[in-house]
């Protein structure tokens, strides 16, 4: 189960934008995320190269938590709000659940809950 100060840094280093020095720091070895029910990326070094690839795409990306994250045993639950700014200075928003598995202070695994359909608006 992970502690609540593990919870809370993990969160700070998104919301700080340092996506990828969250993944290098807090998940396995072999963890794996799924995007809703797609099939899922499994590999620490897999998940912030497609973390990279991500910020590539974009000119900023922002990452707000909306309330606490709830930690019950090895699950925790966040709910987020992502911006992501294009070159154009277009900026969409993803509202989305995540779905955290721990393993003590590891992250095994991760599904984000979301419509797709936000990012088109």
């Amino acid at each position: 189960m992970p502690s609540r100060e593990i919870v809370e840094a993990f969160a700070q280093r998104l919301e700080v934008g340092d996506f990828v020095g969250a993944i290098e720091q807090f998940y396995a070895p072999d963890a794996a995320t799924y995007e809703n029910n797609a099939a899922p990326t499994v590999g620490r070094d897999e998940l912030a190269a497609k973390e990279r690839g991500v910020l590539a795409a974009f000119k900023e990306v922002k990452a707000v938590r909306i309330g606490p994250s709830l930690i019950g045993g090895d699950n925790v639950a966040s709910r987020w709000i992502f911006s992501f700014t294009n070159a154009e200075g277009v900026t969409r928003t993803l509202e989305e659940i995540a779905w955290q598995t721990w393993r003590g202070d590891e992250l095994i695994e991760e599904r984000f809950f979301y419509d797709p359909k936000q990012l088109g608006r």
